[in-house]
């Protein structure tokens, strides 16, 4: 009963955390839903809006990893609070702009701010529902793939009615500055556990970084087999969905011969698949499998239907194999890498978001590199590699499962 009056405490906290991750998804998109009145702006062409989106990912994978150790230091309600407020500056900045550089200065600030709601938010819900931490973690999918859907309808409706385009960042401010100051007020777990304590912060500190000592472990966790293999799998899994729904519609086009809407529409598909899967997954690790389990089963699912995508190739194909790719691929492994690298190193929760986000951040930038060469000979051969590092993926999903079974032992839930 006591357990259960807790967690009813921190559901505020937890929705407001949710919430800013709609605005988060809309961030994400907001530059290149915009493109034709950002190229009108900052008088450039599309290839100056592409140079100011690219200032995210180097602004995300720049902090990524000191915001999550900060964050174990510090608080996760100092980084929640800053990534709000970093944000409203990224869409303020955005607004202001009317040059290419000083645009995408503003665009690297947003990809901090990411940065720092990322490391506050994910340990937060970790620390306030300790027993169900993938399912928590796995929400926030949900709510990102929410504010994708709804602002490309509010930037459409803007364009089509020749009203301003910057009220849909001025949406995005104000809902900001409302969750901002509901973010002050809410309770979080890990300042409870400070206060309920009846020794100073020196020994807070000691008993938080070294808590897997009483995690009943079976044996020691070892950064160097399940932590590496993590954080690579937290490359591997982004890879997997970054090339199906950046290719899949050129390769419905070239490859299957399908018309440009016919493969447009292939990414709907695959989008209708992911947000499937965020809420049957996140049942499935709530009350039935473990996160660790997700992290072999899904790439497995995904490696299949690749295989099939590549070997078979027809529009039949492509629908099913978007659909399934998307609910496997895109529907919370990465959230689940990250839970899962927090069970093995609960004394660093932040640190374990920072690590595996950097390694999916990676992946932004090194994959569009390759995929640009390798476009050159085929399309197909995107798809290969696609299989290639899916292949690896599962691999990798082995080892850590085995590692949790040594470490956590097989009854272990989570």
């Amino acid at each position: 009963m006591n357990n259960i009056i807790t967690k009813k405490r921190y559901y505020p906290t937890a929705l407001v955390l949710y919430l800013n991750y709609l605005f988060d998804g809309m961030q994400n998109i907001i530059l290149a839903q915009c493109m034709a009145p950002l190229m009108l702006q900052l008088g450039t062409n599309k290839s100056g809006v592409a140079y100011v989106i690219s200032g995210l990912g180097i602004g995300k994978i720049a902090v990524l990893l000191i915001a999550g150790v900060l964050s174990d230091k510090y608080g996760r309600r100092l980084f929640v609070n800053l990534g709000i407020g970093v944000f409203i500056v990224f869409f303020v900045g955005i607004l202001c702009s009317k040059s290419v550089i000083v645009a995408f200065i503003f665009a690297i600030i947003g990809g901090m701010a990411n940065s720092f709601l990322d490391a506050g938010t994910y340990p937060a819900l970790m620390d306030a529902f300790p027993e169900s931490a993938g399912t928590a973690n796995i929400l926030i999918k949900a709510f990102i793939a929410a504010g994708q859907f709804i602002l490309p309808l509010m930037v459409g409706y803007l364009l089509s009615h020749n009203l301003y385009f910057g009220y849909s960042f001025i949406f995005c401010i104000i809902g900001y500055v409302i969750l901002g100051l509901f973010m002050f007020k809410l309770p979080f777990a890990d300042e409870d556990k400070k206060r309920n304590k009846s020794y100073d912060k020196n020994q807070y500190d000691k008993e938080n970084t070294s808590v897997e000592k009483t995690n009943n472990f079976i044996s020691k966790p070892r950064f160097s087999i399940e932590g590496i293999t993590l954080i690579a799998i937290g490359f591997t899994c982004t890879t997997t969905f970054y090339l199906i729904s950046v290719w899949l519609p050129t390769y419905g086009q070239e490859v299957v011969g399908m018309s440009k809407t016919a493969s447009l529409a292939l990414v709907s598909y695959y989008s209708i698949g992911s947000l499937i899967s965020v809420f049957i997954t996140a049942y499935l690790v709530k009350s039935l499998i473990k996160p660790v389990t997700v992290l072999f089963v899904y790439p497995l699912i995904s490696l299949i239907f690749l295989l099939i995508l590549w070997l078979t190739p027809s529009p039949t194909t492509c629908i099913i194999c978007g659909f399934m790719i998307g609910f496997a691929a895109a529907g919370g492994v990465l959230q689940l890498t990250i839970t899962t690298m927090a069970q093995f190193f609960p004394g660093g929760k932040g640190k374990a978001t920072g690590m595996v986000n950097t390694a999916c951040s990676a992946a932004f930038f090194i994959i569009p590199v390759a995929t640009g060469i390798i476009s050159k000979t085929s399309i197909s051969n995107i798809i290969l590699l696609n299989i290639v590092i899916t292949g690896i993926g599962v691999l990798l999903a082995i080892i850590v499962n085995i590692r949790h079974h040594k470490v956590f032992g097989i009854s272990c839930k989570e």
